[in-house]
Parts: C-alpha cells; sequence; structure tokens
C-alpha cells in the first residue's frame, strides 16, 4: 500500500510497502531502493544517489514502522540535512486523497463501450427514477404493489446506511440506484484508504436495516397492526441474506478486510471457504441470484489473489478486528431474533422467514 509521499529535490518521493514486509521507494517514477519481504523492516533505511551539477547528493529515508496500530515515524536527510520529519497515524491515511491515475488514450472496444455506458448510467439522475420505477413494477408483478412499496422503503433505508457510511469518512456519493431483481446499490465517486473503512460502510447497510426491523416491531408490539410485522421480519430477512460471509455481499466484505488484515493467505483462504458455503446455499435453496453474485465476487477474489502484496488499503488493527467480529455478530444475532420472534406467531406468512431459516 501507499505509506508516504514527500516532496523531495524538485520531485515526488514516495515509499509503498505492505504486511508482507517488503518496501519499494520512488523518486517520481524511478524505483531507487528496495527492501525484501524477508526482511525485518520494523526499522528501516532507504539510501539512493542522485548526480547534479554541484555533484553527487546522498538521500535517505529512514524511520520506524508498525502496522497494528498504524504508526510511521520517518526522516528525509539529504547530504546529511534534515529535510523533512514526521509521524503519520492511521488517521492520517485514512483522510489522504485517493490520486487518480492518468488516463490512458481511448480505445475501441466493447468492454470500453460498455464501461462508458455504465458512466453515462451512473450520472444521469433520470435512470435512477426508471431503475426505481422498474423496481416497483417487478415487486409489484411478483407480489402485490404494498409489498413492493415495502420492500423498496427496506432497500433504500439499507442503502442509506451505505452511504450515511461514506458521507461520515468524507467520501463524495453518487447516491442510490434500485436494480430491479437484484436490490440496490449505492455508489461513491471516491475510493477508500484503509479497511476498517470497508467494514463500517459495508456493515452501516444491514445495520441500519436492524433498526427498521426493531422500529417496526416495536410499532406492531403498541399498535397490532400485522403489516409492520411483517416488515420487520421479512427486512430481517433480507438483511441476514446480505449478512452472508460472500462476496460481493457485505458480509463477504466484512470477512475480506478482517481476513485480509490478519494476512493475505488467511484472507484468501477465508474468502474461498465463503464462497463455498454461498455454492451449497445456492444449490441447497436454488437461488439463482446468489448464484450470479458467486460469480461477480469469484472475479474480485481473483483480483485480490492477484494484488495480494500490493493492496493499497490500511490493514485492521487488533482492537478493529474485535470490534468488527464484535459488530458483525451483534447485527447477526439482532437480525436472527427478530426473525425467530415473529416466527413464532400463528400467522403463516410471518413465520415463513424462520421456516426457510429452519430448512
Amino acid at each position: 500500500m501507499h505509506l508516504l509521499e514527500v516532496a523531495c529535490l524538485g520531485k515526488t518521493l514516495k515509499l509503498e510497502g505492505s504486511m508482507a514486509g517488503w518496501q519499494q521507494l520512488f523518486w517520481g517514477d524511478d524505483c531507487v531502493s528496495q527492501i525484501s519481504a524477508s526482511a525485518d523492516n520494523d526499522n528501516f533505511s532507504h539510501q539512493f544517489s542522485l548526480q547534479s551539477e554541484q555533484g553527487e547528493i546522498q538521500v535517505e529515508l529512514s524511520g520506524a514502522l508498525q502496522w497494528q496500530p498504524f504508526d510511521l515515524q520517518y526522516q528525509l536527510l539529504v547530504n546529511e540535512q534534515l529535510l523533512h520529519e514526521n509521524t503519520l497515524t492511521e488517521k492520517d491515511i485514512e483522510q489522504r486523497q485517493v490520486i487518480q491515475g492518468q488516463k490512458q488514450p481511448m480505445k475501441f472496444s466493447f468492454i470500453g463501450l460498455a464501461g462508458l455506458g455504465l458512466k453515462l448510467l451512473k450520472s444521469a439522475k433520470v435512470i435512477k427514477v426508471l431503475f426505481a420505477a422498474g423496481s416497483l413494477a417487478a415487486y409489484s408483478w411478483l407480489f402485490s404493489i404494498e409489498f413492493a412499496i415495502a420492500l423498496i422503503l427496506c432497500l433504500v433505508f439499507h442503502e442509506y446506511g451505505h452511504i450515511k457510511a461514506m458521507k461520515y469518512f468524507g467520501l463524495k456519493t453518487k447516491g442510490i440506484y434500485l436494480i430491479p431483481f437484484v436490490g440496490g446499490l449505492a455508489l461513491s465517486d471516491d475510493k477508500i484508504n484503509t479497511r476498517w473503512q470497508d467494514i463500517v460502510i459495508s456493515i452501516m447497510g444491514p445495520f441500519f436495516g436492524l433498526i427498521l426491523s426493531i422500529a417496526c416491531l416495536v410499532g406492531y408490539w403498541l399498535t397490532d397492526i400485522e403489516i409492520l410485522a411483517g416488515l420487520a421480519v421479512f427486512n430481517a430477512l433480507l438483511n441476514l441474506f446480505n449478512m452472508l460471509p460472500v462476496l460481493p455481499l457485505d458480509g463477504g466484505h466484512v470477512l475480506k478486510s478482517i481476513a485480509f488484515s490478519i494476512n493475505s493467505r488467511v484472507g484468501i483462504i477465508a474468502c474461498a471457504l465463503g464462497a463455498i458455503l454461498g455454492v451449497y446455499i445456492s444449490y441447497h435453496f436454488g437461488l439463482a441470484l446468489l448464484g450470479f453474485l458467486l460469480a461477480i465476487g469469484s472475479v474480485e477474489i481473483f483480483f485480490e489473489y492477484k494484488r495480494r502484496h500490493l493492496s493499497e488499503l490500511l490493514p485492521l488493527n487488533r482492537y478493529a478486528q474485535f470490534v468488527s467480529i464484535l459488530w458483525y455478530v451483534t447485527t447477526l444475532g439482532g437480525l436472527s431474533a427478530i426473525v425467530w420472534l415473529v416466527g413464532q406467531t400463528d400467522n403463516g406468512a410471518l413465520s415463513l422467514p424462520l421456516k426457510i431459516l429452519s430448512s
């Protein structure tokens, strides 16, 4: 991941590194120093020389790096004179703006046209309305207009949880898109810098879903309006599905961020096991949609494996790993408890989610 960027002799000095131990130092676009993955880089020192009209210039970047919790102390010396000195923490990495790479010349291809079409879809507000109308029509055709409206409200509230988390981290958002027969999608213009951001953004959707289900359940207990109980239990089931530890679902992102924060091998194994679980559930319940999502998730796992030593995201520290697991289990338990509570009624429709889980 990108650890450090500082001005040095007219160019940018960039330090890249990973939990595996390797480091690379770039002056501009040139790699000027490297530390192998087998080295102990808690304390590091990069040295290189530059030629100038005044003669040879000696440059040294040295310091101490701790990953969990993240702490980077460094000194930049030029001809043994201190040029820069600072300490970076997780907050500094989290607030760093992600610099997009230079745009490549446009080439004609079907993939490029598809990408351009996707960008146009994302930027057109009218598409949001069309997608929402399509979702309403699709769910009304499958169920009823009343159930379709309730389902869309649940999806919007879930996606709003993701949007709220993105805004908390200062990320620019593009809003919520409702996709017929698939669900919803919350989009951001910015990229994240840390695994913690991925955890919070991913889990806030189901967590908002839990809050909505609790509110509906309390409303049902106070008023005996049965539709509130139905909204509570089916919304809980919807969010339970999203909490499955399968990429690209929210639970899969939580699993990925926790596992890859331990090390890349654990991350790959955990994601692969999640995919196997997804295949079993998809086959057992005949969920074609989950099978489609698994195909997307498999591509994501492949790219995570390819870039396992080049991750741009700061890993979770031990405390954040514990908090993430506790938050995940608490949300999962709360949603399951709502399904169980409502499932105890004599109403066959309200007990259906519990029967699905029991099967």
